[in-house]
């Protein structure tokens, strides 16, 4: 397969200063050989497991996952921690029907993917803990921190490893992730190369994802007036825009902000939201379009003159 684009370019880390927890890995034999195992299973089916296991001997965590975030389509899996009962995670079988996207990593690799090491804290919107993604998925699934290397690999297409934490992770634990992520990076990178499935991932993801066949070019006009998947209400192209900011949390000003408008025709285009759903309160309109399938796959352009206010 052709080898994955460069990434583009990322804000350069300063390297992290010495610190005993990453002086006694590198001291480690145990790590040493735990490497060279994972150098030589890159073109093996136990990659991502023995990568899993170099990094449990890093830093702890609870759970992780290892997919490619497609622009316009659903997460490809490749990889991922069991469930608590050693089955299926029904909670991330309902992130790839639909949480996805509200899931702050997965917005910011499609609208600005970069290569690199990013946390929960450089991705989440101002009122994140708030919203209804962060309750009914965030909280109950990776319970409190989270962090991700991820690669680019063209322009659509985004490799991420996902570690999920029941705790925050310490600064120790971030010094110690950054002065691995060139090797994690370089390492991802190649793996690419081997995988079998992944040149079909676009494909296979657009092909189960109904929202793919059905969303319009980015900055058109929704069909119906509606843009929401599977569910014409009448919502203006603008409408829906705030919809996704809303469930993906937003505050009003974050998204008078983003969008370059006021707070107060933010607040007058959620009362008419409202009004045009029928629901009286954010929990109502996120089961309203949890229940009917129907989550904001549209994202209109950001700027009030394209969009209009």
């Amino acid at each position: 397969m052709p080898d994955p684009a460069p990434a583009p370019a990322s804000a350069p880390l300063a390297p992290p200063p010495a610190a005993p927890a990453t002086d006694a890995l590198i001291a480690n034999p145990n790590w040493h050989r735990t490497l060279g195992t994972l150098i030589d299973a890159l073109d093996k089916p136990n990659f991502w497991a023995v990568l899993i296991r170099y990094l449990r001997d890093a830093v702890p965590f609870d759970n992780w996952v290892a997919l490619v975030f497609c622009r316009d389509a659903r997460p490809f899996v490749f990889a991922e921690s069991p469930g608590a009962d050693g089955g299926d995670d029904l909670l991330f079988k309902d992130y790839l029907e639909s949480f996805y996207l509200l899931d702050p990593f997965y917005l910011a690799c499609i609208d600005e993917p970069r290569s690199g090491l990013f946390r929960l804290d450089d991705v989440a919107p101002d009122n994140y803990e708030a919203e209804d993604y962060y309750q009914r998925y965030f909280r109950l699934n990776i319970v409190k921190d989270e962090v991700q290397f991820n690669l680019p690999l063209d322009a659509a297409r985004v490799l991420s490893l996902s570690l999920g934490s029941a705790r925050r992770y310490s600064a120790e634990d971030m010094r110690l992730l950054s002065a691995i992520t060139p090797w994690m990076l370089a390492l991802m990178g190649q793996r690419a190369r081997y995988d079998e499935r992944l040149p079909d991932v676009a494909a296979a993801a657009a092909a189960a994802s109904p929202a793919s066949a059905k969303a319009p070019p980015p900055g058109s006009a929704p069909e119906n007036g509606g843009g929401i998947q599977g569910m014409p209400l009448g919502l203006t192209a603008r409408e829906v825009q705030i919809v996704h900011l809303m469930l993906s949390g937003h505050s009003s000003k974050g998204i008078a902000h983003k969008l370059q408008i006021s707070p107060e025709t933010v607040k007058a285009h959620r009362r008419h939201i409202y009004t045009k759903l029928g629901v009286r309160s954010h929990p109502e309109l996120f089961s309203m379009l949890i229940k009917a399938g129907a989550l904001p796959v549209q994202r209109a352009p950001l700027d009030a003159a394209a969009a209009g206010v």
